[in-house]
């Protein structure tokens, strides 16, 4: 009899991040409920998203196992290292991703389902393909990245309005220099991996370091239009110009020192941003 790792399956939906794509997803929810919040129909919206997002990662990963391989940061994921076939990954992220899109399909609306069909595509096809090639990558990878909380106002409201567009300009903004953190701190692991992102091309920072500033400056008056479309009160502007800021300076610090721990705190400091800019948001939600 075969013994099935379960574990393993679960590694390939890369949960953390199947989690942030959860909590985005029921902000913009949350945020695009008329009234009192319909919770079977955000449940059904949760669980299709899982789906969807957990089958993307899997397919991610079985699209890059080879590179995965030879990187010490994910030599030992179940794919390169070989506690999974290939075969078991492939048919495993498609099960799940194609009931994932059934699911809000049926049980949510068509919308929702497209948008969520298109971060698959947008990260599986278009992003994963592209980073072995160009540092343009990250922008494209930003796309898929911020799409959820689209995906979760769609759930509640069939359509999608300037204020689900202003939760996808927050979150692609957000993903930039979070990313651009991540890969300063491994980019020697990425040029083993072979691919050519700005702190592999460019090791001196400059490049990364321009990218990380021009970006939180956008996010600081992005992260501000929820109050001034209405969507938000005045305690959410507050907190997020602060918040903003803030975020502003660790980024700051990064272009001044150019080294390992200024980049590793940005990285930090933008886990610790998103949450408390979209908690702000669901407290201070203006009802309309």
């Amino acid at each position: 009899m075969t013994h099935i790792n379960f574990s393993d399956y679960l590694e390939l939906t890369k949960p953390r991040v199947t989690l942030m794509v959860l909590i985005t997803t029921l902000v913009g929810f949350y945020l695009g409920a008329r009234g009192e919040v319909n919770a079977l129909l955000l449940l059904h919206t949760l669980l299709g998203t899982a789906l969807v997002a957990g089958g993307t990662s899997a397919l991610n990963q079985y699209l890059e196992r080879d590179i995965d391989a030879k990187m010490l940061r994910t030599k030992n994921r179940p794919l390169p290292a070989g506690r999974l076939t290939p075969r078991q990954a492939l048919i495993f992220a498609s099960s799940i991703a194609l009931a994932g899109l059934a699911h809000l399909a049926l049980a949510v609306n068509l919308l929702t389902a497209a948008l969520a069909a298109l971060t698959l595509i947008g990260y599986a096809f278009i992003y994963t393909p592209l980073k072995p090639k160009t540092s343009l990558s990250t922008l494209a990878g930003a796309i898929p990245g911020a799409l959820p909380p689209m995906g979760g106002w769609a759930a509640a409201r069939n359509d999608l309005g300037i204020e689900a567009w202003v939760l996808f300009a927050i979150l692609f903004l957000w993903q930039l220099p979070h990313v651009l953190a991540i890969s300063w701190l491994y980019s020697e692991d990425y040029k083993r991996g072979g691919f050519p992102l700005l702190p592999v091309l460019d090791p001196q920072g400059q490049s990364a370091s321009r990218q990380i500033i021009s970006n939180c400056l956008a996010l600081l008056p992005v992260s501000l239009l929820p109050s001034l479309i209405g969507l938000a009160g005045a305690v959410y502007f507050v907190g997020a110009l602060i918040l903003g800021v803030i975020f502003l300076g660790f980024g700051i610090v990064v272009a001044i020192e150019k080294d390992n721990l200024s980049a590793r705190r940005l990285m930090l400091a933008s886990l610790v941003y998103l949450p408390a800019l979209l908690g702000l948001l669901t407290f201070d939600k203006t009802s309309f």
